[in-house]
């Protein structure tokens, strides 16, 4: 382990404050975030995913260099691995990883602050403990064979062939059930244990953002009023149909079939469903709550497995105290 090489992390539920947090900790200690959400990566996925409202600039390297990068910038903080793929595309925890770690690099050459942000659980961990995700290639013929099966049936078939990946998969999410399959069946081993190891590859502290229960639901609950009222529906019959969302780089972006989009679940699952008038928009808002909130739950099943964790309220007094505490060690 490089002892010079810091790493602050802010992790928690959805919607308990962390990418503002993480922004104001970047602006007092130098810092730059690398976002960690498997939904933020993507293009035209900005409502419904809670996207910070960046744009992509270039950034100087450092004050005194003429050298400069193009990233997305959000209240004047680079962002890195957000905004940036086609979601007809899938992009994999392994691919994550491996980028996420060079960034990382690159933001310490800079002399800065690397700070990881992102309810993903899963690719924090594989970030910070350097775990061994297994680049295993699609295999389509698998795929297919899979998709045929319900996703009760998908989540029995993963219980039985690996019960511990069982025990924390999201067993409504058919993208990762296929995909923990296709490892499985295609090594003929169980998916390596994404839980914390005792050996992290940089020196961290691991911010979480807590609130009570009760005062988180209610978040959840206006936040997702908020997301209706401004475009999400019109969001996703947009990836739907396929528009025009960066003419540098996608001049058009793929239609994304309902399939897929409900692949993404959340917000995309429950919308999706709505415009096939599959459920009304009242019972849009009653799903899609419950299944926010039970994935809250279990984003903090997970996070509390870990003891390294420093929990606190979204509080920027604590949050500088404590990291500048861990700067200066």
């Amino acid at each position: 382990m490089n002892h010079n090489s810091k790493l602050l992390a802010v992790v928690g539920p959805t919607a308990s404050g962390k990418s503002e947090l993480a922004v104001a900790l970047a602006k007092k200690f130098n810092g730059e975030i690398i976002s960690c959400d498997s939904r933020q990566v993507y293009k035209g996925m900005d409502i419904g995913t809670g996207k910070v409202a960046g744009s992509w600039q270039k950034v100087n390297q450092t004050n005194k260099s003429n050298k400069s990068y193009l990233t997305y910038v959000y209240k004047s903080i680079p962002h890195h691995l957000i905004d940036f793929q086609n979601p007809a595309r899938q992009y994999s925890a392994a691919r994550f990883q491996k980028e996420a770690k060079k960034i990382i690099a690159e933001i310490l050459k800079r002399g800065r602050l690397p700070i990881l942000c992102g309810g993903t659980m899963h690719w924090i961990d594989a970030v910070i403990y350097d775990q061994k995700i297994p680049e295993i290639k699609p295999n389509l013929k698998l795929r297919a064979r899979l998709e045929k099966l319900s996703t009760t049936g998908l989540f029995a078939r993963i219980s039985r062939l690996d019960p511990q990946r069982a025990k924390t998969i999201d067993k409504f999410n058919r993208r990762r059930l296929i995909r923990a399959l296709e490892i499985v069946i295609s090594t003929g081993r169980p998916v390596p244990p994404l839980n914390p190891e005792p050996s992290p590859l940089y020196v961290t502290l691991i911010l979480g953002t807590n609130l009570p229960q009760k005062t988180l639901y209610e978040k959840i609950d206006r936040r997702l009023k908020e997301r209706l009222k401004h475009g999400m529906i019109k969001e996703v019959q947009n990836l739907h149909d396929g528009f025009r969302v960066s003419p540098r780089k996608f001049p058009r972006q793929s239609a994304l079939s309902w399939k897929k989009l409900i692949s993404f679940g959340l917000e995309y699952k429950f919308v999706s469903l709505f415009l096939q008038k599959k459920i009304s928009k009242d019972e849009l808002f009653i799903q899609l709550s419950f299944a926010i909130k039970h994935y809250a739950k279990r984003q903090m099943t997970w996070w509390k497995r870990n003891k390294n964790i420093i929990w606190i309220k979204p509080d920027i007094k604590k949050a500088e105290k404590l990291t500048q505490k861990f700067l200066n060690s």
